[in-house]
């Protein structure tokens, strides 16, 4: 298999499937390294503020690699049988889990409602692509658009130097695009989940915050 499509071609189902792969194990690499080097600092014996170091380093790691493990199960896989409907307030946990740390706060005003499980994974994924915009961090705001079930979302991020990454707001606008690689596939992916639950999902600046929305 190729490690992407071909420039100006959708992947396949069994290469859309690798690329989700690929993408879930570039965020758990890091984690999951950073508790086999805890492993191997204790297991040279090291001093007492060495191994205190290196067991603060697994706990954090671990929590850090179960809550990611924890979101993309629900993001980017099955999570649930066929026509399943999911809690929304569990997905603000795992999102909460996921993307909230020192620099990037959820402000979630999303009722606790059950949704139609693509639903749930579309305001993951526009959730994933909205803290792209602010890399130094800031605030995320999750909103309703519509009622219940007919209804969208609206992720808004805001931050010092929020960015506009064209390429995202072209994958997402179904805009001729080049190849689909492990970077480019979330995106894609949430197109995807948009037009499943009818719906089209759009990226693009209003005032100093970068809006994802989906309606």
């Amino acid at each position: 298999m190729n490690a992407h499509s071909p420039p100006g071609t959708s992947p396949d189902m069994l290469e859309l499937a690798a690329l989700l792969c690929s993408r879930v194990c570039h965020d758990l690499i890091s984690p999951v390294g950073a508790i086999v080097n805890g492993l191997e600092v204790l297991d040279d014996n090291p001093k007492p503020e060495d191994r205190d170091f290196a067991l603060d380093l697994i706990r954090k790691s671990a929590r850090t690699a179960s809550a990611r493990l924890q979101f993309c199960r629900l993001a980017f896989g099955a999570a649930g049988s066929a026509g399943a409907q999911i809690d929304v307030g569990d997905a603000q946990t795992m999102a909460r889990g996921h993307l909230e740390d020192d620099k990037t706060k959820l402000v979630w005003n999303l009722p606790r409602v059950l949704l139609p499980k693509n639903k749930v994974k579309l305001l993951l994924n526009m959730l994933v692509i909205a803290q792209q915009t602010i890399p130094r961090g800031g605030v995320l705001t999750v909103d309703a658009t519509g009622a219940a079930e007919a209804g969208g979302f609206r992720v808004a991020a805001s931050g010092h130097n929020a960015r506009m990454p064209q390429n995202i707001a072209d994958l997402l606008g179904g805009a001729p695009h080049g190849a689909i690689d492990a970077h480019a596939v979330q995106p894609y992916y949430t197109r995807l989940l948009a037009q499943a639950c009818g719906l089209s999902v759009t990226l693009a600046p209003e005032g100093d915050a970068m809006v994802v929305t989906a309606a």
